[in-house]
């Protein structure tokens, strides 16, 4: 083969894959606008998650004052509920492809799981370090800390990008999820040992919880800022609602005729999940740092949010029937939303100050929201989107490559489903 025959031969593979590329793009983009069978209760506990947390950062970052009175003070358990949201859809996907004819696949699953979350991060984490003028004058943990998403252990608080700290946990998650699933699966009696490693992972957190809080407490330390270093930032302490969600997952594929039970009441799993995380709330306000309700407040939000996701996923509930305008766009964008929206409030701030209107000021309040919003859908556009089509393309999900072997077996092009909240 000559020269210039082999550069034309690459320049038309090169021209066919970009095509290629851009035609899946393209469908991928338009699959997300059109109806899909995303689950509109999921989708609002999403985006209630991610404005709990945005109206928590700004309180705590940008006005440093009562803004939303006790909204904007337990918003940081917007977290534990992405928790609980994250810990039933990873788990109900390794459970379901376990039970499925392809099978489960470790390094499939790893695959899926870096596409879904690394672009992003590592987007926003090249604003932190590499554009001084992003993250101001806040002082920056080591690299290093970040790429082994090690970050949240014995973080300092108010550190730059310190909410960096529930994505290190999840990651950690995600590594040992799988490979927990498949060692129990291949023990005898494997669902006995499977509910005895939820049990016990849950008594464990409480057992670090409150040992930790003894050593602070003997030692004189018993203060906020050890608190958040040692207990809420920790991996061994917080994997409450993660392993809840995971329990549901469990619950769903592998007691069906209880899980039908369960979910044919979805009104009441709402009711009592509404109930529960109220009664909550309303202890945390009261005093967080205290032995009690560090020992048992995260599982009782973790079985609140339990709830609440079952009365998501029922067929009659009112959660799951009814729609909210704009849910579905903020539960799409929320991942992006979180990693960049504390930042944006904080540089927004000073130019909003000097133009005389203050962070407590509605202006100043719609400007820092709709920025919040804005930027985590540019990231969405620009980063992530792209890599779901990659993603979607060479490492399809089960339901996926099911849907694509049916579709070609009856002559029909498949339909790319819309990227789902967390999968």
């Amino acid at each position: 083969m000559s020269v210039p025959t082999f550069y034309r031969e690459t320049l038309a593979r090169a021209e066919s894959a970009w095509h290629d590329l851009r035609f899946h793009f393209a469908r991928h983009s338009m699959n997300a606008n059109q109806p899909s069978s995303r689950v509109h209760g999921l989708d609002t506990l999403r985006a209630l998650a991610i404005g709990l947390v945005v109206l928590h950062h700004y309180v705590l970052f940008v006005s440093r004052a009562d803004t939303f009175g006790w909204v904007g003070e337990i918003g940081w358990v917007g977290v534990d509920l992405f928790f609980a949201l994250s810990g039933y859809l990873i788990g109900n996907q390794i459970f379901a492809a376990m039970r499925s004819e392809e099978g489960f696949s470790l390094g499939h699953f790893y695959g899926r799981r870096l596409l879904r979350t690394l672009p992003n991060y590592y987007a926003v984490l090249a604003l932190y370090f590499l554009v001084p003028a992003f993250r101001g004058d806040q002082a920056l943990p080591a690299l290093w800390k970040f790429l082994t998403f090690t970050q949240n252990i014995n973080l300092e608080p108010g550190t730059a990008f310190s909410h960096a700290w529930s994505l290190c946990i999840e990651e950690q998650f995600y590594l040992l999820l799988p490979a927990a699933a498949l060692l129990v699966a291949a023990l005898r009696g494997s669902l006995r040992w499977a509910w005895a490693a939820v049990a016990l992972t849950l008594g464990a957190g409480m057992l670090m919880r409150g040992v930790m809080w003894h050593e602070m407490a003997d030692a004189g330390r018993l203060a906020q800022h050890h608190y958040f270093k040692y207990i809420y930032y920790s991996s061994f302490c917080r994997f409450d609602e993660l392993v809840a969600g995971v329990a549901l997952a469990l619950l769903k594929n592998y007691h069906a005729g209880l899980w039908r039970r369960l979910s044919a009441h979805g009104n009441v799993a709402l009711a009592a999940g509404l109930m529960l995380t109220g009664i909550t709330f309303a202890l945390f306000l009261a005093g967080r740092y205290g032995l009690a309700i560090t020992l048992f407040g995260y599982p009782m939000l973790a079985l609140g949010f339990s709830l609440l996701i079952v009365a998501a996923l029922s067929e009659r509930s009112l959660l799951r029937a009814t729609r909210v305008p704009g849910a579905e766009h903020l539960a799409l964008w929320s991942y992006a939303i979180y990693l960049i929206h504390k930042q944006v409030c904080i540089l927004a701030a000073v130019p909003l100050a000097e133009r005389g209107y203050g962070p407590e000021s509605l202006v100043a309040i719609g400007v820092s929201l709709v920025l919040s919003v804005l930027s985590g859908w540019v990231l969405y556009r620009l980063v992530e989107t792209p890599f779901m089509v990659l993603r979607d393309r060479y490492l399809p999900s089960n339901a996926q490559r099911a849907a694509s072997m049916t579709s070609n077996a009856a002559g029909i092009a498949p339909r790319k489903s819309s990227t789902a909240p967390l999968s």
